[in-house]
């Protein structure tokens, strides 16, 4: 305990801010020279050594390094520098495992190319096709020292860089002063400009001339700054593990395409989780759950899943039910009503477990015979202090932490006996610690703390009826480092700034000996893998719904993210959309969403309204607010109720055509939702837009930003159809004033090119849905063809006995449907809505005999035609307009 206090003291007494010479000082250090280069077709190794005396800025300069390049793809170079006389920390394989590179390419045939400069060394990759430079490190030495890494690259100016998250920032970062630290904190609120939950080392640079991608595969703290025509790397651990990705001179998506390769696609998830989610911190018991679930219900909003945040645990202990607020019988049967009607639940597991060393709870004493808990340097379990109080930390590197973890899911999440949840919730994983350092007595902050937290209200009756519609209220590791206090210190954004502020010290061990100093970022991912392994193992054969709070690279291969406490602010509205863009478009988390409305402080009928219309449009669709917060389910206002219903409305008809493109992401990494320059990429004003977004490939979303009822929107050179009327609207690659958008309202448009396989009408469930008919609709392009795509499976399993994969092609006034029809969906395709026909055909033809002029309408006014064709959804069809 004496080391903790003198710890304590030392963090307590040190001043971190402002520990980063000048640039130019360390611009001057003397670097590394090349030498003993040798090439073997697409590897190239050589040793660097120390060029001059040793700046030894944060440590002593490492003599001696080794550089590795291998033209892995054609589209990608890996390019690793390690330490040449001893092994260091590097991201274990177990946790991301590496795409091979056992057999290198010929550089000849490869986009981009590998170039550096002997003494000093230097290094750049350029296009091959036109020698751009995409990445160099002239006139920046490497620095290479025991616990500080510097690298750093010249950027052209006002360079469109994106990424590096998890932040709070603009989408397009601020090239010229932006410093992005990761270290994974508990971040509430969100503020901007400061280190977050998650952490995601790459970053997308889009130029005129074509789009890449650079990534270090480094879980060490780390800040990178953003300064006038430079983009700098300065990390206190492991090794330099470059991916640099060609990206195409094109298409932007291929750069995300790329990076999937190597972190992996995201995984697919069931098609029920697209539908809408509520949930609250602050239930106070299972009447609360139930009355929001009947609440829903009689204002025609459909809700597919109902969640419940820690409120349900006794003691804020996982893994236990409160017996008097939130006891078994009373929430079996909720979850039983649920399932009865096709809708879902799901509830909150935290990572940290209650240190009750002295009493019967089963998951600490497991635990403890399991020897999986995160470790002190002395050996004994570290302690923290998180809801339930003093706590132990799981080791997801132990050998027998899965076992655990899918015991304790199997006892208490058990469909027979135990409460039978669908999908998974997990929070506070950075991991969080509420204890202040030094942290020296976790037992007396808990009392000062109040942790658990007492019950504020008194319990239910024992026999309460249950869904009585009561209205609702509205209105490895080097020796002789420094784990706590390394004299480079990020920008750590946690009280005090220290590493260990508010987590698990980083000098504790894992049972492979590794550190939390070097491992602390990977701690949210590797539990979100051994909850999804849980989750699996209870559900065999069915895929997994995971929703986490931190991540690190690869994260989304297994689970999906929301983006943390925020505020129900205008603000934080808008910047929702940055932080869905930036998991969704650059990390390959694309199941992300905010919470709709604000977590914490009260909204507003307004701001609710608009959120709720908004959040219809993020992949992971959930209302959540905090328990200090005012009431704000959909429900509460008239307003926000209509907005609900009629943004749910859209995108419950565009869920499959969304679902499609999930999968095409679980397949080749192509975003779900992306920035207006991946679609336009040689569209300067595109390059800065943050709020507006593609939903899909074809679905352009343009909520209204701020305050009102008005609203700037840029329509690019193209050809767009409003999605409500159908009507054209020519863009101009010009902002558009749209006034008078009331709260119920959210601008919505089809890009021209597309045909949208929709559901003919919305329904109250997502079982209800694919029991709905199908319409097609065809927007045709500047040069009057579409073309669009569907895929349906069972929605649910992992392996699939059976799917239907269609291709929707529209040309010279003939859509022609074909593909593999093997999932046996029930359902018709009910019409073909055709956009911008000149005048009313004379006649069309279904696969080639015409159809009765009673199932054709057109509108003059919209230029819409529409044909009823009630096709059985089992084989193809063409359609003729003639």
């Amino acid at each position: 305990m004496l080391a903790r206090v003198l710890f304590g003291s030392l963090l307590l007494g040190r001043v971190l801010a402002g520990t980063t010479p000048d640039p130019a000082v360390l611009d001057a250090c003397p670097g590394y020279t090349a030498s003993n280069v040798k090439v073997n077709g697409g590897t190239l190794t050589a040793s660097l050594k120390l060029a001059g005396e040793a700046c030894n800025v944060y440590g002593t300069d490492i003599p001696s390094l080794s550089l590795e390049v291998v033209y892995e793809t054609t589209t990608r170079i890996h390019v690793k520098i390690t330490d040449a006389s001893s092994a260091r920390y590097e991201v274990p394989e177990s946790v991301l495992p590496r795409p091979s590179s056992a057999h290198p390419v010929n550089p000849k045939t490869a986009a981009i190319k590998f170039s550096y400069t002997t003494s000093p060394f230097s290094f750049a990759i350029q296009r091959t096709s036109n020698n751009e430079v995409l990445f160099s490190t002239a006139s920046h030495p490497i620095i290479f020292e025991p616990q500080y890494l510097r690298v750093k690259t010249n950027l052209a100016a006002n360079a469109n860089i994106y990424g590096l998250g998890e932040h709070t920032n603009d989408f397009r970062l601020n090239p010229d002063n932006t410093t992005l630290t990761l270290w994974s904190r508990d971040a509430y609120g969100v503020p901007t400009g400061s280190n977050l939950y998650g952490n995601h080392p790459v970053y997308f640079e889009h130029r005129s001339t074509g789009t890449h991608a650079v990534l270090l595969l480094n879980s060490n703290g780390m800040d990178i700054k953003l300064t006038k025509g430079a983009l700098e790397y300065n990390v206190i651990g492991g090794i330099l593990d470059f991916y640099f990705l060609a990206g195409s001179q094109t298409d932007p998506t291929q750069a995300a395409k790329q990076y999937a390769e190597i972190v992996g696609t995201p995984a697919e998830v069931p098609y029920w989780s697209f539908g809408f989610h509520q949930c609250r911190f602050g239930y106070n018991n299972y009447i609360d759950v139930a009355d929001v679930i009947s609440n829903y219900s009689a204002a025609k909003i459909p809700l597919e899943t109902m969640w419940t945040d820690i409120d349900y645990m006794d003691r804020r202990r996982i893994f236990t039910l409160e017996p008097d607020y939130f006891p078994l019988k009373k929430m079996r049967e909720i979850v039983e009503y649920l399932h009865g009607q096709t809708q879902r639940f799901i509830v909150m597991t935290d990572p940290a477990v209650a240190y009750t060393p002295d009493e019967n709870y089963g998951p600490y004493d497991r635990g403890t015979a399991d020897d999986i808990w995160l470790k002190n340097a002395n050996g004994s379990a570290h302690l923290g202090l998180v809801w339930p109080g003093v706590t132990v930390y799981p080791d997801w590197f132990s050998p027998k932490i899965q076992d655990y973890w899918n015991n304790e899911f199997e006892l208490f999440y058990n469909p027979e006996a135990g409460l039978d949840i669908d999908g998974a919730w997990i929070d506070m994983n950075e991991p969080s610690s509420f204890c202040d350092l030094p942290c020296d007595n976790p037992f007396e902050q808990a009392k000062k703390q109040a942790l658990p937290p007492p019950r504020s209200t008194g319990p239910p009756p024992p026999d309460a009826p249950l869904f009585v519609n009561t209205p609702p209220v509205r209105g490895r590791s080097l020796a002789k480092r420094d784990l706590l206090t390394p004299e480079y210190s990020i920008n750590n954004a946690a009280p005090g700034g220290n590493l260990s502020s508010k987590t698990a010290y980083t000098d504790t061990v894992h049972a492979n000996n590794l550190t939390e100093y070097d491992t602390h970022n990977l701690y949210g991912t590797m539990m979100s893998v051994a909850t999804h392994n849980a989750m699996a193992a209870r559900r065999p054969g069915l895929r997994t719904l995971i929703i986490t709070r931190s991540t690190f690279a690869g994260a989304g291969k297994h689970v999906g993210k929301w983006l943390g406490d925020n505020f129900s602010t205008w603000d934080h509205y808008r910047r929702s959309i940055a932080g869905m863009l930036g998991m969704a478009t650059i990390y390959q988390v694309p199941m992300v969403g905010a919470d709709i409305c604000g977590y914490a402080d009260n909204t507003t009928e307004h701001l609710c309204s608009r959120w709720a219309m908004l959040g219809a449009f993020y992949p992971f669709m959930r209302n959540v607010h905090g328990d200090t917060s005012i009431s704000q389910e959909f429900f509460r206002w008239a307003l926000t109720t209509t907005a609900a219903q009629n943004a749910l409305d859209i995108r419950y008809r565009l869920l499959d055509y969304f679902y499609t493109a999930f999968h095409k992401a679980s397949l080749q990494g192509t975003p779900v939702v992306s920035p207006l320059w991946f679609k336009y990429p040689k569209d300067t004003a595109t390059y800065a837009l943050e709020h507006q977004w593609l939903f899909g490939d074809s679905v352009l979303v343009s909520p209204v930003a701020e305050e009102g009822t008005s609203v700037s929107i840029y329509l690019p050179r193209d050809i767009f159809y409003d999605f409500l009327t159908l009507a054209p609207i020519q863009g101009h690659g010009a902002f558009v004033q749209l006034n008078n958008v009331s709260y119920t309202e959210i601008p919505v448009y089809i890009k021209g090119g597309s045909v949208l396989p929709l559901r003919a009408k919305s329904t109250m469930t997502t079982s209800e849905l694919r029991e709905t008919d199908f319409e097609f609709v065809v927007a045709p392009g500047t040069d009057g063809s579409a073309s669009g795509s569907l895929y349906i499976d069972d929605g649910v399993s992992v392996t699939q006995k059976a799917t239907t994969e269609v291709s929707l092609n529209y040309k010279f006034n003939t859509l022609t449907v074909t593909g593999h029809f093997g999932c046996k969906t029930g359902v018709n395709t009910s019409r073909v809505r055709f956009l911008n026909v000149g005048k009313a055909p004379l006649t069309v033809l279904l696969n080639g005999l015409p159809v009765k002029k009673q199932s054709i309408s057109y509108n003059k006014s919209t230029k819409v035609l529409d044909v009823t064709i009630g096709q059985p959804f089992t084989h193809g069809f063409i359609v003729t307009v003639l």
